[in-house]
C-alpha cells in the first residue's frame, strides 16, 4: 500500500476529509501517525538562535523583574538619600534634597529598561506561540490516536462477540 493511499485512508477514517483537503498541521499529524514516530520537541523550540542583544534583553528582563532587583534597587535609593542627607549637614552633598540627579538617573533607567523588557516579552510571545502550535499538534495527534484505538477496540469487541457466539453454537448439542 502506497503512502498516499495510507494517508488518505487515515484522514478519511479519522477526520472524514481527504488528505489533500487537510490543513498543513493536520497533514503533519497524519504523517506522524503513519510513521509512528514520536512527536518530540519542536526543532524551533530546541535551538537557541537568539542574538547577543536578544540574550541581553532577556537577562535585563530576568534581573529587572525580580524581587532581588527591587530589594537591591530600594537599598541603593535609600543609601543615596541617606548619604546625601548626611553630607548635607557639612554642605558637601553631591545631590542635595530634592535629589534632582537621582530623579534623572531613575528616569534614564526607566526609559532604557522598559523598551528592553518589552523586546524580551515580544520575543517570548513568539516562542510561546510556537510552543502553543506544537502543543496543538501533539494534542491533535493524541486525540486522533485515541479515536483510532477506540475504533480498533470496537472492532475487537465485534470479533469477540462473533467468536463467543460461534463457541456458544458449538457447545450446544
Amino acid at each position: 500500500m502506497t503512502l498516499e493511499i495510507r494517508q488518505d485512508e487515515l484522514s478519511q477514517g479519522l477526520l472524514g476529509t481527504p488528505y489533500a483537503d487537510l490543513s498543513p498541521v493536520q497533514k503533519s499529524v497524519v504523517d506522524l501517525m503513519i510513521s509512528e514516530a514520536p512527536s518530540g520537541v519542536s526543532p524551533t523550540l530546541q535551538t537557541d538562535d537568539r542574538t547577543f542583544w536578544e540574550r541581553l534583553a532577556d537577562t535585563v528582563a530576568d534581573v529587572g523583574g525580580s524581587w532581588t532587583f527591587i530589594g537591591v534597587f530600594g537599598g541603593v535609593l535609600l543609601g543615596w538619600a541617606a548619604l546625601n542627607l548626611a553630607l548635607a549637614r557639612f554642605a558637601s552633598a553631591f545631590d542635595p534634597y530634592p535629589f534632582i540627579f537621582l530623579n534623572l538617573m531613575l528616569s534614564a533607567v526607566a526609559a532604557l529598561q522598559a523598551p528592553v523588557i518589552m523586546m524580551s516579552q515580544k520575543r517570548q510571545a513568539v516562542r510561546d506561540r510556537l510552543a502553543a502550535e506544537h502543543d496543538y499538534t501533539v494534542n491533535l495527534r493524541a486525540e486522533l490516536e485515541i479515536m483510532r484505538l477506540h475504533d480498533r477496540l470496537r472492532l475487537n469487541q465485534g470479533q469477540m462477540a462473533r467468536i463467543e457466539a460461534a463457541l456458544t453454537a458449538l457447545a450446544k448439542p
